[in-house]
């Protein structure tokens, strides 16, 4: 303890020197002065006396020397005074200071607000009990890597499975909630019973779902989120036991989920019911498929072996049922990726942007770095010849550094909170549902880590820059060349080099930048079949019990058109069971009138809408006729497919009034095909055109739909109106996500993923290209100063001055080939990396190359152009004088 308590006070002596001198001199001088009047008793003159006492005291400097040594740590001591000393060089330096200040939080900036979002989705663990342990189940099938699962093989899973500890299904729903204002839609999912234990997740009110509670027969449940329970119930604990009608069934409340409860799976759910295939006739078929399933694994069993198990069960059920589960295979993947999936390469391709723009803020401080320690050449001389150390040198260069960095990092942090929750808003709001990991961005301890862990790797960069530099250096001729203020060859070279590595990254990302805004731009125009202009949209729920009947749902239907029709504004409106440009899927297996059949699933996707549809999105008739509205079920069942459809399966004739049923050509399947329409592109923007039949709305009604109104006005004025036409015709029927079909596709998931990635790797680009001109500009400037004396000399021989332009020129020109030819090799093999989440251009882009490869040119040829000037305007005189 007494050993703490030096080591202490030691410390707390490297800042009280001053005073404590100051103390010990007085002190010194007392004793001093005691001991001459004691001399002076004993008889010595006055001179003897001081003599004396001053020899037997020791002198005040062995003293200080000693008190020193024992009231403070000697090395603590060199860091301050080396700390004092770089903070007053800084200061002098304001330029130099503030200039890679500047450029330094660029690169860690942009680092550290992507690794939080890299942090948040692909490091912190989901926020499940063992996460690790955590799959999604689901089948395969043909066009699709990743299909939903039927009811009745989930079931033959459970049973015969030896891998999994537990395995639950689930679904997305839609549900009306009856309130005071009105039915009310809602987002709902359908789980068995026990999902909620799998997940290891428990209520903050009341209970989960109980073995026996997704069985035909038991009493309907239903568990509430909490943003629900707090918006409509007002967080009120009495809810539990209170009944809810949902679509006109009643379910009581068994519990309230946690506030941080997220299943982006199915997005933005509002509640949750168990399933029972009492209410679903798709679960009661085995050819119908509509869940997904979630799974924990076993402990030490892994998703491969799981794989395994699984996919020998369905080889089983293959054969076992050939109609209804030909070709379909098993997909595990973990939990954890099925949420991130979509978002990982995105992520990794911006952090790969935000690492080359670290670098080029690196290389531009180190070559400022590079460029004083050229001009400190003498004075490192001067040190080392007086007898400083390597060591001593080397805490010097580090001490700068870390000032330079610690100023950097702290500024870097502040922006990086800041550019974190602007990077939020670039995601829309439909969109966090599905990606819950966003709510956890924030500057967390591992995001202060790399952003700590990026400082100090740029504290050794830059400290072994300056000792690199000098190691090279012949102290003598440090010496002289200070002395005539001469710019040394190795630091010219060395500095090139530093400009090359600038020049070539900036080009990395300027292609990139090139090529996500060409994917964007190919994306937003890509071909949709449709004219997504002035089309207003929203979807529309009505209760089963009211509207479940077909002809209680045509009824509904053509009462909403006449409606919708009668607004101001609107030239014609139509309903479909699913909104163009939004999944590939809902689809039918199908099989043709008098064309061989091999028994493999002819998957197309199905679509029931109204006889005005095509001609209210705008899509072409290739031949044959459209649906007309007395199309019921009263006459014969027809179909239109698209041309994708007609050119697969109807080569080279024409596929009007052939016929296609189900897999088993069943009487009431078989329909007439009497319209082939040009491809809509059902699916996402950058997914493929599926073969599709569509049927008419009044032959297959439904009670959930869209509507969709072409208007003569801008859309968006439409829709508060759409919206009170719909629940003014029902009081029962519930009305949501009116949007315009524009607004539709541009904020779609992959839209907004393409444009976030576009924006942020722009912005990359444009920093680099900036520091990299800079960095150039700096090189060439600071040449042409030191060799002032060279170019007084040319021009006193007789140089012209444009003979002096392109040695500048030249030389900068050099360096600007170099850095493009090197980047533009380097573009190409990160272009590749980068394919996956480009759309519709080429990793091999010769249009990106050639103009980037203009910009940068003619970039680094302006940021030459003055210091070019500067030397060709030299006056060879005043230049020789100053030398």
């Amino acid at each position: 303890m007494r050993t703490l308590r030096g080591w202490a006070s030691r410390f707390v002596g490297l800042f009280k020197q001053r005073y404590r001198y100051k103390d010990m001199a007085e002190e010194f001088e007392s004793h001093l002065q005691m001991q001459i009047a004691d001399n002076l008793r004993s008889g010595m003159t006055p001179e003897q006396a001081k003599r004396e006492a001053v020899l037997k005291a020791g002198g005040l400097a062995g003293a200080t020397e000693a008190y020193h040594d024992r009231s403070t740590i000697p090395f603590l001591e060199h860091v301050v005074s080396e700390l004092r000393f770089t903070v007053r060089q800084l200061v002098k330096r304001p330029g130099y200071s503030l200039t890679a200040v500047f450029v330094l939080p660029v690169g860690m900036t942009a680092s550290a607000a992507i690794f939080a979002f890299v942090d948040a989705a692909l490091i912190q663990p989901i926020p499940y009990r063992e996460p690790a342990r955590l799959v999604e189940l689901a089948e395969t099938s043909d066009p699709l890597a990743i299909a939903n699962l039927s009811y009745q093989d989930f079931n033959d899973w459970k049973r015969s499975q030896t891998v999994l500890e537990f395995v639950d299904a689930f679904s997305g729903a839609g549900f009306l909630m009856s309130t005071r204002s009105g039915a009310q839609p809602v987002i709902g999912g359908r789980v068995s019973a026990g999902f909620f234990r799998t997940l290891g997740v428990s209520p903050v009110l009341g209970r989960t779902f109980t073995r026996n509670e997704d069985i035909p027969g038991s009493p309907r449940v239903v568990l509430l989120s909490y943003s629900l329970w707090q918006d409509k119930f007002g967080g009120s604990k009495n809810i539990l036991g209170q009944r809810v009608l949902l679509s006109g069934n009643a379910y009581s409340v068994i519990g309230v989920l946690p506030p941080t409860f997220h299943f982006a799976p199915l997005g933005s759910a509002d509640l949750w019911t168990t399933i029972n295939p009492k209410d679903s006739s798709c679960e009661q078929r085995r050819s119908c498929h509509d869940l997904f399933a979630v799974a924990r694994l076993k402990g030490g069993v892994s998703p491969q072996r799981a794989l395994s198990n699984l996919s020998a069960i369905a080889k089983r059920l293959e054969q076992q049922y050939p109609d209804s589960n030909r070709g379909r295979g098993v997909s595990v993947i973990p939990l954890s990726e099925a949420i991130v999936g979509k978002i990982r390469p995105v992520l990794l391709v911006l952090m790969s942007g935000a690492a080359l723009l670290l670098l080029i803020a690196y290389v531009n401080v180190a070559g400022l770095i590079l460029a004083r320690s050229e001009g400190r050449r003498r004075e490192i001389a001067v040190r080392g010849a007086l007898g400083a150390s390597m060591p001593r040198l080397t805490m010097q260069f580090a001490t700068e550094a870390f000032v330079i960095v610690a100023a950097s990092s702290v500024a870097a942090l502040v922006l990086a909170h800041w550019g974190t929750q602007a990077l939020k808003t670039l995601i829309p709001a439909d969109m966090l549902p599905e990606m819950p990991f966003v709510l956890n961005v924030a500057l967390n301890t591992r995001v202060i880590a790399f952003e700590l862990a990026l400082a100090a790797m740029a504290v050794v960069v830059f400290t072994a820059t300056a000792l690199f530099h000098f190691s090279f250096s012949d102290m003598g001729k440090g010496l002289a060349e200070g002395s005539r203020g001469s710019a040394g060859k190795g630091w010219r070279r060395v500095g090139a080099r530093l400009v090359v590595v600038e020049l070539a990254t900036a080009m990395v990302l300027l292609v990139g930048a090139s090529l996500f805004g060409k994917s964007l731009y190919q994306l937003l125009h890509v071909e949709l079949g449709f004219r997504p202009d002035h089309l207003a949209t929203t979807e529309v729920g009505a209760p089963d019990n009211n509207y479940g009947k077909d002809e209680q749902s045509i009824a509904l239907g053509r009462d909403i058109l006449t409606k919708v029709e009668a607004i101001p504004g609107v030239q014609s409106a139509a309903l479909t069971t699913e909104r163009p440009a939004s999944f590939n899927g809902n689809t039918d297996w199908i099989r043709f009138v008098g064309k061989p059949y091999d028994g493999k699933h002819i998957e197309v996707n199905e679509r029931d809408v109204s006889g005005k549809y095509f001609q209210t999105i705008g899509a072409k008739l290739l031949r044959g006729r459209y649906f007309t509205d007395d199309e019921d079920k009263s006459k014969p069942e027809v179909v239109i497919i698209n041309n994708t459809l007609a050119r697969k399966y109807f080569p080279g004739e024409d596929p009007i009034g052939h016929q296609i049923g189900d897999t088993k050509l069943s009487p009431k399947s078989i329909k007439t095909i009497i319209g082939v329409v040009d491809d809509i592109r059902e699916g996402e923007l950058d997914s493929d055109i599926w073969p599709a039949e569509y049927h008419p709305f009044n032959q297959d009604p439904s009670d959930y739909f869209f509507v969709l109104a072409r208007t003569s006005q801008e859309p968006q004025a439409v829709l508060p109106d759409l919206r009170r036409a719909i629940q003014r015709l029902h009081g029962d029927i519930g009305v949501r996500d009116e949007a315009t079909m524009e607004a539709l596709i541009n904020n779609s998931e992959t839209a907004s993923l393409h444009r976030s990635s576009a924006m942020l790797v722009g912005a990359f680009a444009a920093a680099a290209l900036l520091l990299g001109i800079v960095g150039l500009y700096g090189v060439i400037a600071y040449s042409v100063s030191q060799r002032t004396r060279e170019i007084g000399v040319r021009m006193a021989l007789g140089a012209e001055h444009r003979s002096v332009y392109r040695l500048i020129l030249r030389e900068a020109g050099t360096l600007a080939v170099l850095g493009i030819a090197i980047g533009a090799v380097a573009a190409i093999a990160a272009a590749m990396f980068a394919r996956k989440v480009l759309f519709g251009v080429s990793s091999w882009d010769p249009q990106s190359l050639i103009a980037v490869a203009v910009l940068l040119g003619f970039a680094s040829l302006v940021a030459s152009f003055v210091p070019a000037r500067r030397a060709a305007s030299v006056n060879p005189i005043e230049a020789l004088r100053a030398e």
